[in-house]
Order: structure tokens, then sequence, then C-alpha cells
């Protein structure tokens, strides 16, 4: 099985975000898109003790046309949208939510402590007009393979990983897990060679393709291999994505992935006119 190579290594630099700071690799000067990976931000924060947390966090604003996905590593989060949802899920668990047509949704914290990855996926042009969905997903209800060695762990969100099936479904052929390694590991994961790929490290060290790479740094592979081979250096928490390209061109603006301005300027349009729904937090 031949090993897929690294095709760049790009630091998660600091985004400001109003108040809140987080990391983002993509899109960066080095990587504008990484089809369908628009976006990766990494956010760890902590809250003091007087602050209101139902106050905190990200309040209600929209979305249309791709998948704004939030996975859990600490703490938790206490999803509202305008359709009705209204979910907590805590570490260890996935928050998956395909905009479709529009919808407006806030994310505060549970706990003072909160780190996560949120991450926008594009849907097909043919898809982003359907209506929204939501699909909380707990660390109970993730499925999870364990290495030989007991040293990796991946737990498998979506698509289908090391024989391994993840519970959401998704609109494009997406492969995610969050992984967790202890330093020794090693262990070799076949992915399609059609699919775009990156792993995303929270922290520590992992050796891949004959590289050390440290934690806060995003990995793009080439698609010239049948999968990646990892191997632990010190204890490691990672996000590994990959995907089929979807091929289209993207208009990415605000809380919006349209295919063109037109159809940007719809969907903000859509949004002042309350099309997308109003959300009012209890």
């Amino acid at each position: 099985m031949k090993t897929r190579s690294i095709s760049q290594v790009i630091p998660a630099g600091i985004h400001n975000m109003g108040d809140l700071q987080v990391r983002q690799p993509l899109p960066s000067a080095q990587l504008e898109y990484l089809d369908p990976f628009v976006l990766l931000h990494h956010a760890h924060m902590h809250f003091d003790e007087t602050i209101n947390l139902e106050k905190a966090g990200v309040g209600p604003h929209p979305h249309k046309g791709f998948a704004p996905v939030t996975f859990l590593f600490k703490g938790g989060s206490h999803h509202r949208d305008s359709r009705g949802n209204n979910a907590k899920v805590m570490d260890g668990g996935t928050q998956w939510m395909h905009a479709g047509m529009g919808i407006v949704h806030s994310e505060r914290p549970i706990g003072h402590e909160q780190e996560l990855i949120q991450m926008w996926i594009n849907s097909p042009a043919q898809f982003k007009n359907d209506q929204p969905y939501y699909h909380p997903l707990t660390k109970e209800q993730t499925p999870s393979y364990t290495s030989d060695d007991k040293k990796i762990t991946l737990n498998i969100i979506t698509g289908e990983l090391l024989g391994i099936k993840g519970p959401i479904p998704t609109l494009s052929p997406i492969n995610s897990a969050t992984v967790y390694t202890k330093a020794g590991g090693k262990l070799f994961i076949a992915l399609p060679k059609t699919h775009n790929t990156f792993l995303y490290l929270l922290d520590g060290v992992l050796k891949v393709d004959g590289k050390e790479v440290t934690g806060k740094n995003f990995i793009e592979f080439k698609n010239d291999g049948d999968g990646m081979e990892i191997e632990a250096i010190e204890d490691t928490r990672c996000l590994l994505m990959s995907g089929k390209p979807i091929g289209e061109k993207i208009v990415a603006q605000g809380p919006f992935v349209m295919n063109n301005e037109t159809e940007i300027m719809r969907a903000y349009s859509d949004y002042r006119t309350g099309k997308m729904g109003i959300l009012i937090e209890d």
C-alpha cells in the first residue's frame, strides 16, 4: 500500500472574530480552498466565572449553501436554530447542520472551558436550496476504532474508515474522524484515492510521510497514495477529513457559500426578509 505524501503544512494563524480569537489555517494565503472543505476554525476559550454563558459564544446568525459542523473536544455547545432544533452536545460529540436554503442558529458554550473545531463543508449546487437539517451526535453514539497496539483511537462521524461507518449522512462523500493517539502508536489508514484529505493537529506531535508535525498545524496531502500512515511522537489530538471534490465554482462571502455572486445577494435578501426564519433565544 502506497502512503500519501504531504503537499504542504500550513500553520494555523490567529484570526479575530469580534471578541473571539480562533486559529484558521483554511482559508489562508497558502490554501484558499480544499474542495469540498471551505473553512477550519480551531477555538479554545475560557470564560470567566462572572460571564453569563447564555450570552457568550456566538449569538443568532444565518447560514446558507453549506454544512457548518462543530467537533467538540472540551466543554459543550448549546445549539438552537430557527427550525426549532434545541440540543446540547458535550465533548466528544458533533453537531452537523446542513444549512440548505437558509437557517439562523446560535451556539452557546456549556461550561467555562470550551475547545472545538468548526468546519464549513460545501454542498453541491443541487442541494443548496434544500430544506435544512440538524444532526447532533453524542460521544456515546459515535462508533470508534482502536488500533492493535491500543494507542490510536478514531471516532468515526461520517463516511467509512477502517471498516467502521459513521452515523451522520452527508450530501457528498465525506469521511471524518477525531483521532486520539498515545506516544508510540502507529497506524495506516486507507483512504479513497479520489478524495482530498487533511489532518489538523490540535496539539502533540505526529510523524507523517517522514516528517514530524506539531500541534496547531494543518497537513494537506497529495492524492498520490492509498492512504496515510501516522506515527505518534507525543500524545496527540487531531481531526482527519477526506472528501470527494465537488468540482463546482464557489463564492464564499460572510456566512454564505454559494456558486455565484447573484446567489450571494439573494441569500442576504432572504435573510433580511425573514425567509431563513427567526431565532429568539429563551
